[in-house]
């Protein structure tokens, strides 16, 4: 087959980026077109992505990468994070910039949720792991604003699905990010009538749930006056950045299979799972807080999320306000000079969500539980990227107790792959084999369901087989898992405050 060029706009909450992905029927070779920063603009006392600024960045995008490869492109396809969303007015007008996820509204919401419908019934509608964060209760907390926007909306549009819009002028919410709102039954595939009927939501917002992997349309007339592509058509990727991310996963079962390996999309955030054939909806799910989000082709996504390397970019940024701008290996160089398994902390406590000094809040947390306090630097950093092998020690088990399986390999895709002392420190954590690759994990399942939907590729498989054959990954064996185990009970404590 002559190359297939594919459009992937992978959005996540740090930067954002268009890539090319050219595919000549064996290999796929990934090229990256633009990059450029995202992150929350504070505004009146609350937080909001600038969504107009990352649609501009889109079409800047989208016209390098026509002048890289061509007017000829096959598709396009958007990525974000999941959550956040946008509201349509009448005559489809933009009602205000979507709120961040970080925003401090939805601070403490859960017990007034849970006065309207219990947290029981919420999951078992759902299946989905209690957040503040999640969309359900964002909206919940518009409602009790007596938000005007709310009032007006027309049209609710998940972030990917409002880029999706923009570009072509059809309207869909896409099943994978659907999934992460919790007003999605994983059962019958569709909103839950008794959570927006609880919570007094207004259900004409919701639109139809459409699955990954279908075309959306061609592009607008006066999107392609703008940015100059022809015959370019828009396809849903699994438009949630870990659904992406899960598609680009090298390993060898199929979808429907209960496999014997999970993934870790290493980020800002580290989101830990299994890819099950049905969700999992039981009291030990609801115990442990897991959630079942929507993959590809039918599939679950049974994962928890884990803080992830949020707590490195955080020290990071206030070491550079402070003087002293440190690059990733350098922090890595300095974490792997400190007194190894000194001191944890609890990733997912709410400290660390979004203090104002994230060195000082990890400090203070070791000296509030007793601890050593990381003085040094490089010891704050190693005493985060240990305390995450061992949270991914803690799910790995809980994951193994969900599905009834045996989870013999862990396959870190996304950037974290990149952070060679964390992959180690999972292997040895975990006392597993760790597989690390591809780095562009969310990009390249983008592109490879684009390559799926328009038949380059007869199945996600086959795709799967494309990956291995692409990209390099980094395999970690198990080295001192011995030091860990005595550690353990330490870091359960932590973890207890």
């Amino acid at each position: 087959m002559s190359n297939k060029t594919y459009l992937a706009v992978d959005l996540g909450a740090s930067s954002g980026r268009v890539l090319g992905g050219r595919f000549d029927g064996t290999k796929l070779e990934l090229e990256e077109v633009h990059r450029f920063e995202n992150g929350p603009v504070a505004f009146a006392g609350h937080l909001h992505w600038d969504l107009l600024k990352l649609w501009q960045n889109i079409k800047d995008g989208l016209t390098a990468a026509g002048t890289k490869f061509g007017r000829d492109i096959s598709s396009i396809g958007v990525d974000t994070w999941g959550v956040d969303f946008a509201l349509l007015g009448r005559n489809d007008e933009l009602l205000g910039n979507p709120y961040h996820y970080r925003d401090p509204r939805t601070n403490g919401i859960f017990e007034r949720a849970f006065a309207k419908v219990s947290r029981e019934a919420i999951f078992a509608e759902t299946g989905l792991q209690f957040m503040e964060i999640n969309t359900l209760y964002q909206l919940i907390a518009m409602r009790e604003a007596n938000s005007s926007i709310l009032d007006a909306a027309q049209r609710f549009l998940m972030m990917p699905d409002m880029f999706h819009w923009l570009l072509t002028g059809e309207k869909g919410n896409e099943l994978t990010n659907a999934t992460t709102t919790q007003l999605f039954n994983p059962v019958t595939k569709e909103w839950s009538q008794k959570l927006i009927d609880g919570f007094d939501l207004p259900g004409h917002i919701f639109g139809d749930i459409v699955d990954p992997g279908t075309v959306v349309g061609p592009l607008r007339e006066t999107v392609l006056e703008q940015i100059g592509l022809s015959g370019t058509k828009v396809v849903r990727p699994g438009t949630h950045d870990t659904a992406s991310a899960v598609v680009a996963v090298p390993a060898k079962s199929s979808p429907g299979q209960m496999p014997n390996w999970c993934y870790i999309s290493s980020g800002t955030w580290s989101l830990m799972g299994v890819e099950t054939p049905h969700p999992i909806i039981n009291k030990q799910c609801a115990e442990f807080n897991y959630t079942n989000e929507g993959g590809v082709y039918g599939t679950t996504r049974l994962l928890k999320n884990i803080a992830g390397l949020w707590l490195v970019q955080e020290c990071r940024r206030i070491w550079k306000q402070g003087g002293h701008e440190y690059g990733y290996s350098d922090l890595v160089r300095m974490s792997q000079e400190a007194t190894p398994l000194a001191s944890f902390v609890n990733p997912d406590h709410p400290d660390f969500a979004a203090p104002q000094d994230m060195p000082a809040q990890l400090r203070d947390f070791c000296k509030r539980t007793g601890q050593i306090v990381p003085e040094a630097d490089g010891a704050v950093i190693r005493c985060v990227l240990e305390s995450l092998a061992m949270r991914y020690r803690v799910v790995h088990r809980k994951l193994q107790d969900l599905t009834g399986t045996q989870i013999d390999t862990i396959h870190i895709v996304g950037g974290g792959t990149q952070n060679q002392l964390l992959c180690q420190m999972a292997a040895d954590a975990c006392n597993c084999q760790v597989v690390a690759g591809p780095v562009e994990a969310t990009a390249i399942g983008n592109l490879m369901l684009q390559a799926v939907a328009s038949g380059d590729i007869g199945s996600l498989a086959e795709g799967r087989e494309v990956i291995r054959n692409s990209f390099p990954v980094v395999t970690y064996e198990p080295k001192n898992p011995t030091m860990w185990d005595d550690a353990f009970p330490r870091f359960e404590k932590t973890c207890s405050v």
